[in-house]
């Protein structure tokens, strides 16, 4: 965080809306790992993609067999490609460059989450949340599915208890379980309706430890930090909470390995729960404990400093930041629309809220003017006062700066190729592959205005061509000469603004007609007057001989 550099008193969170975005009805968003692309999920299927540094469409990804909400949209490690979730339980995976569906899948309940797994560039494997259903695998490529275990007792051998809620009609529903990947994909953390994290390995759904929670209550949402240093609950009870993450991000499988091998003699729960102990321990809780409002779409942001959430509460557009020291810092107070999704810029201080009423809010930093930056003498006064000029401030070397000696070292050479690495993104994140914009494709134009610019051309052009007698008989007596080379410009009377002296063209043409007359030009020649120097006005001119 630059923030204490920057301005001391300010923090690095937005602060105000600075634009909004409009395209259709849009219920969820996604940034890519660079925060140059804004991902939406439209009302009526189509998934739409904002080069977020120009605000502009940079392409629209729609499907002829969904027209169905789109739940829920995921972005692949580098960016190629886009797993989009809908209402009508499909999962379709989308080539972000060529527009290109690549799969379709349907499953048996409607995906309310869907996530590509984060360590490869070209994923075929995703975690889904059904609406009623357990968290399961699912292979892309084949459609095959694998359902994650959700209960410690399923573990055991005995009895499994009975799930929370049932319907009127006796049969049993399933509450929805939240779910995601770690950092790379190796372990899947699995919240339950008793308030339980459930840490799997996700490519044999074995339960390696299992970690309580304090309130109990169903786990509505859980986000790990761009870092994978920690992990983000939201629970029934109104609270959300922050785990430290104790396991190393590389080799966690081995380490929990390691961990169960020393507790032999304890039973599987116990000794899964002793495990979980060393794999997460509470870091914070954040809560509203005046008002008792529900969270939705909480998460870090990009560096892991700031947490956010959104009010779940209809009606009102409020965002709430903390640091993570557990301090409220900022409430943000949108229009009179419920919030639906949101999410953090990866390097930005930016924030971009959806409401209800399927408009994309922007919110940024209100960023104040601070003129001592460009100068470190400069500064600021509330009033005129009188300058004094020292006496050899307009010397070409001043006498102070003779006595000063260079601190700069000449000799030491400077490294222009190396550049700081971004503290938002490790190693494992660069990439020369990676997908940071789309090219922009030019639009043609629609057939309707392809029609009028061709009747308007064509109307220009009879008007050019038709309009006096003069220019009618000039065809074909051989006297008529090129628009293009000799356009004259009308007023809007339809009078000649300007003559223009004949072509040498025309002058030889009249001078064989003088030395030949015709018999129709000499009984004209009494009842015509020259008119060498004039033209119709449409750019002809004539030989001032007129038939009868």
């Amino acid at each position: 965080m630059n923030a204490s550099i920057i301005d001391p008193l300010q923090g690095d969170f937005p602060e105000v809306i600075e634009e909004y975005l409009e395209y259709g009805c849009m219920k969820c968003i996604a940034f890519d790992r660079r925060g140059t692309l804004l991902a939406a999920g439209c009302n009526d299927g189509s998934c739409v993609i904002w080069d977020f540094i120009t605000r502009g469409i940079a392409k629209v990804l729609s499907d002829d067999g969904c027209s169905s909400p789109i739940t829920s949209i995921c972005w692949s490690k580098f960016g190629h490609r886009i797993l989009v979730s809908a209402a009508d339980k499909s999962l379709t995976l989308w080539d972000v460059m060529s527009g290109k569906k690549i799969t379709r899948i349907v499953l048996q309940q409607t995906p309310l989450q869907a996530r590509l797994h984060p360590g490869s560039s070209t994923p075929s494997v995703c975690l889904t949340c059904p609406l009623s259903c357990a968290p399961m695998i699912v292979d892309l490529n084949t459609g095959n599915t694998t359902l994650l275990k959700v209960s410690v007792s399923e573990t055991c051998n005995g009895p499994t208890p009975p799930l929370r809620n049932k319907c009127s009609d006796g049969v049993t529903s399933f509450t929805p379980t939240a779910a995601c990947f770690n950092k790379y994909g190796n372990l899947v953390y699995v919240g339950n309706s008793k308030g339980e994290i459930l840490i799997s390995d996700y490519k044999d759904g074995k339960v390696r430890a299992l970690v309580p929670t304090s309130g109990g209550s169903v786990i509505k949402n859980i986000v790990f930090s761009r870092n994978g240093q920690y992990l983000l609950t939201n629970s029934n009870d109104r609270v959300i909470r922050i785990y430290e993450n104790l396991l190393p991000l590389k080799g966690e499988v081995k380490a929990l390995d390691d961990m169960g091998e020393n507790l032999t003699d304890l039973s599987s729960i116990e000794a899964l729960k002793a495990v979980g102990s060393k794999c997460l321990t509470l870091f914070r809780e954040f809560q509203d404990s005046i008002t008792k409002v529900h969270w939705k779409a909480p998460g870090f942001s990009g560096d892991g400093e700031w947490v956010v959430g959104g009010s779940a509460s209809k009606g009102e557009h409020k965002i709430y930041v903390w640091d993570r020291a557990g301090h409220l810092v900022k409430i943000l107070e949108g229009p009179k629309e419920a919030l639906v999704d949101l999410a953090w810029h990866p390097v930005h201080p930016i924030v971009v809220s959806v409401s209800l009423n399927g408009l994309v809010y922007i919110w940024a930093k209100d960023y104040t003017e601070n003129w001592s930056a460009f100068a470190p003498d400069f500064k600021e006064l509330e009033e005129n006062e009188e300058y004094v000029e020292r006496e050899d401030e307009f010397d070409l070397i001043p006498e102070t700066e003779k006595v000063k000696g260079s601190d700069i070292n000449e000799d030491e050479e400077v490294d222009i190729m190396e550049f700081d690495k971004d503290a938002a993104f490790s190693d494992s994140d660069m990439s020369q592959e990676e997908l940071c914009f789309l090219p922009a494709t030019p639009s043609r134009d629609s057939p309707e205005q392809q029609e009028k610019c061709v009747e308007s051309s064509s109307k220009l052009v009879d008007s050019n061509n038709t309009g006096s007698p003069l220019s009618e008989e000039a065809g074909p007596n051989g006297h008529a000469m090129d628009h293009a080379s000799s356009p004259l410009a009308d007023d809007a009377g339809g009078r000649m603004k300007r003559k223009r002296k004949p072509s040498e063209k025309v002058l030889e043409l009249q001078a064989e007609k003088v030395k030949k007359p015709s018999k129709s030009s000499k009984s004209a020649k009494s009842k015509s007057k020259p008119s060498v120097d004039q033209d119709d006005g449409n750019g002809f001119y004539g030989d001032g001989l007129y038939d009868d």
